[in-house]
């Protein structure tokens, strides 16, 4: 009778114990799902602003080239740049349209500061700020998906969640690199 006692006791702790396992299993895959969902709503604000910004791109070159049509290798490096991210796939392969297409931007718009009349036009006005505004939220849609990967990353590789990550065949995702152009150090010059 003692020893039955004790065997049930045994027993139910036992049992308690594989039940607060089993919760805290099924809640941990329950927030790698939460995140894995946040990274891809993430990358898709990313895909948003970057639809954004390519459907702007053609009536800003065609504003331009009402003024500076004889810029012929600016407007190629901007319409490669923009097949390039058309057909962009992956977190890496989009970085690289996406920083290719930034600096036929910048191309572009050097053109246009050597045109006073263009930089009057209130049509390359608006579509300048729009172009702008889109770079801010695009920015701050890459700010957030790398967030989002840094946590989803985080609770993969932390034990002991990651026995449920590598059990639910959760795979680290890639962040959104940073344009190498970017890490130098800006030259800043008085004279």
């Amino acid at each position: 009778m003692v020893w039955t006692g004790i065997l049930l006791a045994v027993l139910g702790v036992i049992g308690a114990v594989v039940v607060v396992v089993l919760l805290w299993g099924v809640g941990t895959y329950n927030r790698l799902v939460t995140l894995r969902n946040q990274v891809e709503n993430a990358w898709g604000q990313i895909d948003v602003q970057l639809r954004r910004r390519f459907d702007l791109i053609p009536n800003l070159v065609e504003t331009v080239k009402g003024y500076a049509a004889h810029e012929k290798e600016v407007f190629t490096k901007v319409t490669e740049a923009r097949a390039k991210m058309a057909s962009a796939q992956g977190v890496e392969d989009t970085a690289a349209a996406d920083n290719m297409l930034t600096g036929a931007l910048k191309s572009l718009f050097a053109v246009a500061e050597n045109y006073p009349e263009l930089k009057a036009n209130e049509n390359f006005l608006s579509l300048q700020t729009e172009l702008s505004s889109t770079e801010d939220q695009l920015a701050r849609a890459r700010e957030i998906y790398n967030d989002a990967v840094m946590s989803f990353n985080t609770l993969i590789q932390v034990f002991p969640a990651s026995l449920v990550a590598a059990l639910g065949g959760f795979k680290s995702k890639t962040y959104y690199p940073v344009d190498e152009e970017a890490r130098e150090p800006v030259k800043v010059s008085f004279t």
